[in-house]
């Protein structure tokens, strides 16, 4: 599935998609303060954080045909969280851009919390409501960003008026 980075449009994905995004992107400092207390010490490391690239693809206009634009840096891992009221253990996993292993040991283990029933309600109102409105506000600063650069050309053609409005005299 090829999507965008600044994708808004959320309509197909399943809530732990939704989610993911969401801690991929998020700012570490409200990852440390909200899933940093939870602990990892019931955490089983089934992949350590480990940095490495990924090929990024781009599209002509947008609609073109793909091409390999260049490469970026991931970080991605995988833990198992096995609780005292679980028999089954719950895996959580994280990729991440970048190299901040940090950023992707709290998105897996907030992805493992997040799918405990009993601890989903607490931080989807401490993490992701906080999370959705630091993306919203993020989207609009650029778009404001990329308004204030615009750049408005006139023709001669549309100074001078439509074709339909001659002066005959």
């Amino acid at each position: 599935m090829f999507q965008s980075v600044d994708n808004t449009n959320l309509s197909g994905q399943t809530a732990r998609q939704a989610w993911m995004a969401l801690l991929a992107r998020a700012p570490l400092g409200l990852l440390e303060t909200v899933v940093a207390p939870l602990g990892d010490a019931a955490a089983h490391w089934l992949r350590r954080p480990e940095t490495g690239l990924m090929m990024v693809q781009g599209r002509v206009g947008g609609s073109g045909e793909r091409f390999n634009l260049g490469e970026i840096t991931v970080t991605r891992c995988a833990l198992r969280l096995a609780t005292s009221t679980d028999t089954t253990p719950t895996v959580g996993v994280a990729w991440v851009l970048g190299r901040n292993h940090r950023h992707a040991e709290l998105a897996a283990l907030a992805d493992a919390c997040l799918q405990n029933p009993g601890l989903h309600a607490d931080l989807e109102t401490a993490l992701l409501e906080p999370l959705r409105t630091h993306r919203t506000s993020a989207s609009a600063q650029r778009r404001q960003q990329a308004l204030s650069t615009r750049v408005d050309f006139f023709t001669v053609a549309r100074e001078a008026g439509s074709p339909n409005s001659e002066n005959k005299s």
